[in-house]
């Protein structure tokens, strides 16, 4: 009986510890949030809160640890010295949402007092460009393009603004409104190799394979940084690819293998799909 109480007890906990923690969120979804991550071998859950730094990105103030007592109570374990802060990189990490019901146990408040010096001066084109430039980082571009639209009405000319919001497009398959924004911006910036490649991507994926192959042979005369040029063959290559078209993909084949190209996933990508194409 005694060995039975001892497993209920901890199923319990257990279970209780499930249903109040959902892992099923990642950073870039968890903005001004108290997060908790899986527990480790002694079941001891980090946590923290989620923030923008305007510097730094989705950084984690990192708190410390709590356990869950077998009545489902958080006990905190806090940082003995100062907070930790911790830059987030794009991965494929679950978190879990602190319920506001836990936060008076693990003694926090709902929005921590310090987090009002990262949030001055939020409406500014900077700042906006910056929160769409990171989301879009993160491939959460419709996210992004609520920061970059806002950020389009107050200066459109923003610096770098245009090839952003392009971006965010293209990466939601609205290349119509993509390629209106950089037929524009290649007028005024066609020395820019980045503004460049996206154009091209642009063309290529909107079913104008002529004026992208155009904008490469232009780009080869006039640019001189040659960081893209193997990228942009394979944007061509690969709508060739999409139209089984024999022909004009080994042409470009060809071409690709002649350009600066140190992406071996690249290569691999345009391999087999000559084998492919090719049977």
């Amino acid at each position: 009986m005694k060995y039975f109480l001892i497993l209920a007890t901890l199923l319990t906990t257990k279970i209780s510890a499930q249903t109040l923690l959902n892992f099923d969120k990642r950073f870039v979804q968890s903005e001004d949030k108290w997060v908790a991550f899986k527990p480790d071998k002694d079941s001891a859950y980090a946590y923290g809160f989620i923030y923008i730094d305007p510097q730094a990105g989705l950084t984690l103030n990192y708190e410390g640890t709590f356990k869950v007592s077998p009545s489902g109570e958080f006990l905190p374990k806090k940082l003995d010295s100062a907070n930790m802060k911790v830059r987030l990189e794009p991965n494929n990490i679950l978190i879990a949402f602190i319920p506001d019901n836990k936060f008076d146990e693990l003694k926090i408040e709902p929005i921590p007092q310090w987090l009002k010096y990262y949030k001055t001066d939020t409406n500014s084109v900077e700042r906006l460009y910056r929160w769409g430039y990171m989301y879009n980082g993160w491939g959460e571009c419709a996210k992004a393009l609520t920061y970059l639209e806002k950020a389009e009405k107050i200066n459109p000319k923003f610096k770098g603004l245009a090839v952003e919001l392009s971006f965010s497009y293209n990466c939601l398959k609205q290349y119509d409104k993509a390629e209106l924004i950089l037929e524009e911006e290649i007028k005024t910036n066609s020395a820019d190799a980045y503004v460049n490649k996206e154009y091209i991507y642009t063309l290529a994926k909107n079913n104008k394979v002529d004026k992208a192959e155009n904008q490469f042979q232009t780009s080869l005369k006039t640019l001189k940084d040659k960081q893209y040029n193997a990228e942009n063959c394979y944007n061509i290559l690969q709508y060739y690819y999409t139209q089984r078209d024999k022909i004009n993909f080994n042409k470009w084949y060809e071409i690709l293998q002649g350009q600066p190209n140190e992406n071996k996933m690249l290569t691999k990508y345009a391999d087999n799909m000559k084998a492919d194409i090719n049977k």
